[in-house]
This record gives C-alpha cells, structure tokens and sequence, in this order.
C-alpha cells in the first residue's frame, strides 16, 4: 500500500501510531479523538488527520477512531498481515540479539537461519539457531524460502555480503552496518538503521535540555 506520493515522514510515524494503538487496545479503550491521538502522538491533531488522509481516513466526524479497527487498518498497511522469513548474516553480538528476539515473530519477520564466516562461532548455537557457515548461504537460500537478510557484518564487507545477497534473490535487507547501503537491483528494498545517528540525537537534546 506504500505510495511514492507519501512522503517517508509518514511511513515512519505508522510503527508509533501502531504501538499507541495496541497499548490502547490492550487498555480496553474502545475510541479515541484525533486531539487526543495527537496528545500521545506529539504532533497536532490536523498531522495526525493529514497522515490518516494518505490512507484512506478511517475516522468519523463526531465519533473520532475506532481503535481496535484503525489498529488492524494500520497493521495491515505496515505488512503486518503476511509472513515474512527472513536470515541473519553476522554472528556477533549485534546478530546475536537480533537473533534471540522473539517479537520479530509477532511482527510477522521469522528468523530461520542464522551465518557467518568465523570458524569459531560456526556450529555454535544462538537461541535454537546453529550458526552456519556463509559457504553454506547459496544453497541454504536454494532450498528455503527467504524474504529478508538481516546484515550485522562489519562495514568494510557489508557491499559484498549485500550484492551476494541479492544476487541470491533476496529481496528485502535489514542492514545494520554503519554505512548507508545502496545496492545495484532498485527493486531490493534497503532499510538501513543507523544506532549511532539515535545516539547522537540523544545526546543533543541532553545537551540542549541542560541549557533551558
């Protein structure tokens, strides 16, 4: 449902409308106002309007948001309705806790398999995953369906693990090198998180909040 006509500071306030809405939901709270969305939201009620808009509204005048119907509106928009399966490339410590969380399951992202190139993490055992070896990771890939490549390999092979991915057929990569990774086929779609760049706004409104 994603459009190129909405603009990605909406997409990216769709997981935080998401979150809100199952707290509410989970709360027993049955409908909620636009101001009041907004109010948990921290933005104005006309943004929260305006984002609602792209998709189709899903409000009533007089009445606001039905919270159980907008969260499963929202969640069908994010994808959340199929079932994703999905690799993790890189098994340190970053691959390891991506690796040993369950809510990506919730999410609808399964993890199936987890690779790297060390001899001495190879054959070992994250949660119910033995890591394999990313000689493996062709075949592997030949013989099971993968939707994503979740990548924590170090920056200076993140490139070449990503175009062997795509290569492979891969068409979805979580990238959580510090690089920003473009790869050569457009139709790859690239998330890349960037821990650091979080930090660093962290610590500017640390900063800024001890000079008011």
């Amino acid at each position: 449902m994603e459009s190129k006509n909405i603009s990605k500071a909406v997409i990216r306030r769709l997981p935080r409308y998401y979150r809100y809405l199952s707290d509410l939901k989970d709360s027993g709270v049955e409908r909620i106002s636009s101001q009041d969305l907004s109010a948990l939201m921290r933005i104005t009620a006309s943004q929260v309007r305006q984002d609602l808009n792209c998709f189709g509204g899903f409000g009533q005048q007089g009445y606001g948001y039905n919270v159980e119907s907008l969260y499963k509106e929202i969640a069908n928009i994010l994808g959340l309705d199929q079932q994703y399966t999905a690799i993790v490339i890189g098994a340190g410590n970053m691959g390891k806790s991506i690796a040993q969380y369950k809510n990506f399951s919730r999410r609808g992202f399964n993890i199936i398999a987890v690779f790297d190139n060390d001899p001495s993490v190879i054959g070992t055992k994250i949660s119910d995953f033995e890591v394999k070896s990313i000689t493996e990771l062709e075949d592997f890939v030949g013989n099971n369906k993968v939707d994503v490549a979740m990548l924590t390999v170090p920056r200076e092979v993140t490139r070449d693990v990503a175009e062997k991915v795509v290569a492979l057929g891969i068409k979805g990569i979580w990238n959580f090198s510090p690089m920003g990774l473009l790869v050569s086929d457009e139709s790859v779609v690239v998330e890349n998180v960037h821990l650091s760049d979080s930090l660093m706004v962290l610590g500017y409104r640390l900063r800024n909040s001890r000079l008011t």
